[in-house]
């Protein structure tokens, strides 16, 4: 039970409804009505997680009222209470969305186990809604990018072992697309209409690990309220995806290995075990090898996970991507903006392959969004970055004539093109000689 939860009670005599208040005030919020106005009036104002609602109401039928209750928010949990034993009423009430039918007069233990019951219920909607909603948001493009001969190869793999359900681990850089990869095994292979779900292992407090994880049972821990389904059993008929899964903890380590080997698990709170059919695929930015030899990482889950092995490529490995890379994005913004599409300079894309990007295809993308929105018209200059920092060398350790060359060099080639090569102005924006200017030009080989 969770003391926000709001519990409506519509009864036409208020001597039940007062019993109703002191029954569930001390463990719910509770709101009032004697007739069905009144109760639609409270529902369209206050945020109601169940409604006990009375057949027989002075100004409505309560089945109609049931009606639009359902209509105006379905996620609302009604259990209807009569005096009146129907079985007929009873059934089209069920019909028409009521989750229960208690009959008057009832003892009041059974009326908290349908509520209870009823609300449990309502989280574990909420939370797989919420979960999948959190998927879409995460999930931007099934399309991975790539012609160089490295990623091909990955491609292959990835087509190859989609086909199998055995364990596969994906090794590599922050930001070189690891979960892209995840996703692509799930995709391609015959689990592709069940979920997708992700464990991130860098996101979750350990503390709640376990909890998020294998679920839990109302009462498994204090401030459990209620029963709730962990990720792996979200994930049932599925694939699972540990994330940064060298940050899992050592003890956890231990759990999800006998998870992968047996198949099955109990919840926080239960001894019921919970048998699964699920792929689980992990991740990890650090080499775990070395983890396993400063003991950060079990050796066991790290064979059992690697069976097949997956390592991603930095995006200095791979620069002949860079140009498709930046076309792919420039056509996502313009899609996904409405704006008209965009294309960055020839002199841009020579800078930006020289570029190492520390952080990979994420740095990339993550900058074209940026030259995308700021950019007016249709080409993209890297000056137009009011954070630009890309492309340029490091100058230490080296002399100071040569590092001075070095921003001269760069400062009049961003100069002349902001002048579309025009020399008489861009020696006037430099403060110096049209001669100097041409001067440098030619030393420079610009």
């Amino acid at each position: 039970m969770n003391k926000n939860d709001t519990i409506l009670v519509v009864d036409d005599e208020n001597g039940v409804r007062q019993s109703f208040n002191m029954v569930l005030k001390d463990d719910y919020h509770v709101l009032l009505a004697g007739t069905g106005q009144e109760a639609i009036d409270i529902f369209k104002k206050n945020s109601v997680d169940l409604i006990l609602l009375d057949i027989l109401l002075p100004d409505i039928n309560g089945l109609e009222l049931l009606e639009k209750l359902v209509e105006t928010d379905p996620n609302t949990e009604i259990i209807m209470v009569t005096a009146v034993n129907e079985i007929q009423t009873a059934v089209q009430a069920i019909k028409l969305g009521a989750y229960e039918y208690i009959i008057k007069p009832f003892a009041v233990d059974d009326v908290l186990t349908v509520i209870r019951r009823a609300l449990e219920k309502q989280s574990l909607v909420k939370e797989v809604t919420y979960l999948r909603n959190e998927l879409e948001r995460y999930h931007p493009f099934e399309k991975m990018v790539g012609k160089n001969k490295k990623m091909r190869k990955i491609f292959d793999l990835i087509s190859t072992i989609a086909q199998s359900d055995g364990t596969v681990l994906i090794q590599g850089e922050s930001g070189t697309g690891k979960e892209l990869v995840a996703r692509a095994i799930h995709n391609r292979s015959h689990r592709k209409n069940q979920p997708f779900v992700v464990v991130n292992c860098a996101a979750i407090p350990a503390t709640l690990m376990e909890s998020k994880i294998f679920g839990h049972n109302r009462g498994a821990f204090t401030g459990a309220s209620s029963t709730r389904i962990g990720k792996l059993e979200l994930a049932d008929t599925g694939t699972v995806f540990f994330d940064d899964i060298d940050l899992l903890d050592i003890n956890m380590q231990a759990k999800l290995l006998r998870i992968i080997q047996e198949k099955e698990f109990e919840r926080l709170g239960s001894s019921k075990v919970v048998e699964i059919d699920v792929r689980f695929v992990a991740a990890s930015n650090k080499e775990i090898n070395n983890l396993i030899l400063n003991s950060k990482f079990r050796e066991d889950l790290y064979y059992r996970l690697n069976v097949f092995p997956i390592w991603l490529p930095p995006l200095r490995e791979r620069k002949d991507d860079i140009p498709l890379l930046l076309e792919h994005y420039l056509e996502l913004n313009a899609t996904e903006t409405g704006k008209p599409p965009k294309k960055i300079a020839d002199k841009a894309i020579k800078t930006l392959i020289e570029y190492d990007w520390p952080g990979n295809v994420r740095e990339l993308k993550n900058l074209v969004e940026r030259l995308f929105t700021i950019t007016k018209g249709p080409i993209i200059h890297l000056e137009n970055s009011a954070a630009y920092n890309i492309g340029k060398k490091k100058i230490k350790d080296m002399p100071l004539k040569e590092a001075v060359n070095i921003f001269e060099k760069k400062y009049i080639s961003d100069i002349l093109e902001s002048v579309d090569g025009n020399r008489t102005k861009a020696a006037k924006k430099l403060g110096i000689h049209r001669n100097t200017l041409l001067t440098k030009t030619n030393d420079f080989g610009l």
